[in-house]
């Protein structure tokens, strides 16, 4: 399936999701966030999608909502703004909860929304020209995209309130030394990094993977006790199924495992 605002293509297990409109910095649009929706969907649902790589056209990741858009309805912004967010908030879920891990590949400025979805992200590689700023108060504006339950999970809540009151625009090395990203590489080697990555973990057990993802993130919320009984099932289940039982007899035969992500 074709789309105006970004291409996705899959090959060898991983699913790449290029955000294409270049000329505006990526900037999200309605129409962006329904093509991203549906490539969510699309990324959950076939078992042949074993990794996400996420990435930008250009020199920009996104600089987030697209501005002219947003002014150009005018009074009619908030209710634009609200099916805006409900798709971009869908497609952040989606990502978050499905089995394959999502890599960002962020190849330049992450801003607003582009810096909120830069950080969903399970594993972010960044260029060494990338910037990271939230910039909605900058604006006038309140965050989205999950980013007031992310930021301060990944680099606390002084740092937070700071990125999100005063608006500092951090270099990559910043973004790695506040724990936003896992990686700096040169800019010609980001998507590279990314889906050297994804290919490996595309060889990986998919649905331990996809359960390892959903308790880190449930674990932010969730008594020590219900944690437990999550963890309980959710090893318990994956050792019933068939990677799971390679993997054990893969370390007592002393060899390289075998998944097929079942």
């Amino acid at each position: 399936m074709s789309y105006d605002s970004l291409v996705f293509e899959v090959k060898d297990g991983v699913g790449l999701i290029r955000l294409n409109r270049p000329d505006d910095g990526n900037a999200i649009t309605l129409e962006t966030v329904n093509e991203l929706l549906d490539v969510a969907l699309r990324c959950d649902e076939d078992p042949k999608v074993r990794a996400v790589v996420l990435t930008g056209s250009g020199k920009m990741f996104c600089v987030g909502g697209d501005l002219k858009a947003f002014a150009a309805q005018g009074e009619g912004v908030s209710f634009y703004l609200k099916k805006v967010t409900q798709a971009f908030h869908a497609v952040i879920s989606r990502f978050n909860w499905m089995d394959a891990p999502v890599i960002g590949a962020i190849n330049g400025t992450a801003a607003g929304g582009g810096f909120s979805l830069a950080l969903t992200t399970d594993i972010a590689v960044a260029a060494e020209s990338a910037k990271f700023t939230m910039g909605y108060t900058k604006i006038g504006l309140a965050p989205d995209g999950s980013s007031s339950y992310f930021l301060a999970r990944l680099v606390g809540l002084r740092r937070a309130k700071e990125m999100v009151l005063l608006n500092p625009v951090l270099s990559a090395r910043q973004a790695l030394e506040w724990g936003l990203i896992n990686q700096v590489v040169a800019d010609d080697q980001v998507l590279p990094a990314a889906l050297e990555i994804a290919q490996r973990l595309a060889k990986g057990p998919t649905l331990a993977l996809g359960e390892a993802k959903r308790l880190i993130l449930s674990g932010a919320t969730e008594s020590l006790e219900s944690q437990m009984e999550k963890e309980s099932r959710a090893v318990a289940a994956m050792a019933g199924k068939l990677d799971g039982r390679e993997g054990v007899a893969a370390f007592i035969d002393k060899r390289i495992p075998k998944f097929t992500g079942q």
